[in-house]
């Protein structure tokens, strides 16, 4: 279920803003996605997995908050990282 050290390192590099930024808003909210999208498909067949479940609620709530965080700083880079990634808001 973990991010394997290679798929997190192609995540950074796509939505870096700079060379070496691992803690922009577009980083962490892509990998959170990845990491939401995993977790997700575990659970579809896991269903008693409440432990999981609890933590996939977490990783959500915080890529909202960080996505509301976004969106007040500047809307732009908010429209081009849910176009990105296909979210929804």
């Amino acid at each position: 279920m973990a991010l394997t050290p290679d798929e997190k390192k192609k995540i950074i590099e796509k939505y870096a803003t700079i060379k070496g930024d691992t803690g922009s808003p577009e980083v962490q909210i892509a990998l959170l996605t990845n990491k939401v999208d995993k977790l997700s498909s575990h659970l579809k067949g896991n269903k008693k997995d409440v432990h999981s479940r609890r933590g996939l609620l977490s990783m959500v709530s915080k890529r909202r908050r960080l996505l509301l965080y976004l969106m007040k700083k500047d809307g732009e880079r908010y429209q081009k990282i849910l176009k990105d990634l296909n979210l929804s808001k």
